[in-house]
């Protein structure tokens, strides 16, 4: 009987650790394709503004000589780093938008799955103050009694969406926040974004 019981709970562990890495796979195919979708967006909206600043360079450099040749090479600057900023605000929009209060219990619940046999202690979760209320009673009816126990739900005004993990009472932690993505995801982006505006 003993023996059935754990059959049972290891094909239990297995299903849920496989219903989670698919749920993961989901996600970052989902980022992935967020991610194209926002190059695509920020390279439409560059060309858009290089060649608005060609346009104005060429009749600048018509009317004025090197004084203006150099306040458009000023103009570039400042449309290359106007670019940045905009990808950054896409990306951001993007990755708040992804990270519902669902998927971001899903997320929870993956991680503390996924983790428990290597961390004994509790596992402190910071989230926004609204996410984390609603969060609660839907993490309480998904997870077992031992991660329950080991979870504490941590309001955070600093946080606007997504999630900080700490498995050392909040000495150091992994940070999943919106803005954290959204760095991660602008790290691949923008290199190829400069790569397009690097000859203009």
């Amino acid at each position: 009987m003993a023996e059935e019981i754990r059959e049972l709970i290891e094909k239990i562990r297995s299903e849920g650790i496989r219903a989670g890495e698919d749920k993961a796979k989901v996600i970052e195919l989902d980022a992935q394709k967020r991610a194209r979708q926002i190059i695509n967006d920020a390279e439409t909206e560059a060309k858009r503004l290089l060649s608005e600043a060609r346009e104005s360079i060429s009749r600048a450099e018509e009317s004025s000589g090197s004084s203006l040749k150099q306040a458009a090479r000023d103009c570039i600057i400042g449309l290359k780093k106007e670019i940045l900023t905009i990808l950054n605000r896409i990306t951001l929009s993007h990755v708040h938008k992804a990270l519902t209060v669902e998927e971001t219990g899903k997320l929870i619940t993956h991680i503390l799955k996924d983790c428990k046999a290597k961390d004994k202690g509790d596992v402190i979760v910071s989230l926004k103050k609204e996410d984390a209320e609603k969060l609660t009673n839907l993490l309480m009816f998904e997870l077992s009694g031992e991660l329950k126990k080991n979870l504490v739900l941590k309001p955070s005004e600093d946080i606007r969406g997504g999630l900080t993990i700490s498995y050392d009472h909040g000495k150091s932690y992994f940070d999943f926040t919106d803005r954290a993505l959204a760095e991660y995801i602008g790290s691949y982006i923008r290199p190829k974004l400069l790569e397009i505006l690097k000859d203009t």
